[in-house]
């Protein structure tokens, strides 16, 4: 399917989602500057051909504006002709559409995924023990672990993908970028909404417990 060929309204239904997440997201002080980005996906989905919706670069997300938001193909190039630069890390928004055919995106930078993203480099991965929240990415075992992967944070984007590729855990709906921020996908746009609120949570969480514990 060519972008020309997606309904109208799956595409105002993707910058409509988009957004009531971007404002949700700006309420909770997650857009530090005009850091984060969000995409969600529109159209049919196959490995080699799909598009998305994605927050415009340089944008003071805590606005809502007629150009907030533009749409790429699978390369990270826009589908129409635009003024809107799409954020570098598109290519890594491309990157995890190929490798799970989710269907939205989302990636904040906060105090908490920063600060946990370093503390855990070592081991890259933060761990997580049986916190009830672990459910919210449909993990039911009782005193669940989970391990989030972290990769490296590189100014040159194209760098990063190849970890993407290699850390990405088709159970954990998440990737840590190290002092930079979480990207959170799922299904849909509520699905990953909730994933993302989930981790945020989680790193709080082992934040404080490595405190109450005397690691940090």
């Amino acid at each position: 399917m060519t972008f020309q060929q997606i309904a109208t309204e799956d595409k105002q239904k993707a910058l409509s989602e988009l957004r009531d997440v971007k404002s949700l997201f700006a309420s909770r002080g997650w857009f530090a500057g005009t850091s984060g980005n969000l995409s969600v996906r529109v159209g049919d989905y196959t490995p080699e051909q799909f598009h998305f919706a994605i927050t415009a670069s340089g944008k003071d997300k805590s606005q809502q504006t007629p150009e907030d938001f533009l749409f790429v193909d699978q390369n990270g190039k826009p589908c129409e002709t635009t003024n809107l630069k799409p954020s570098a890390e598109t290519l890594i928004h491309c990157e995890i559409y190929r490798l799970t055919g989710c269907g939205a995106i989302f990636h904040t930078h906060t105090v908490f995924n920063n600060v946990i993203s370093e503390w855990f480099w070592d081991r890259k991965s933060v761990p997580v023990d049986g916190v009830e929240l672990i459910k919210a990415f449909n993990i039911w075992e009782e005193e669940a672990h989970i391990d989030i992967p972290i990769v490296s944070n590189y100014a040159d984007i194209p760098r990063i993908v190849p970890e993407v590729t290699e850390s990405l855990n088709p159970q954990i709906p998440g990737i840590l970028l190290r002092k930079h921020g979480i990207y959170a996908w799922g299904a849909n746009a509520f699905e990953a909404k909730r994933h993302l609120e989930a981790f945020e949570f989680l790193f709080e969480y082992v934040y404080r417990w490595e405190l109450l514990k005397g690691r940090a």
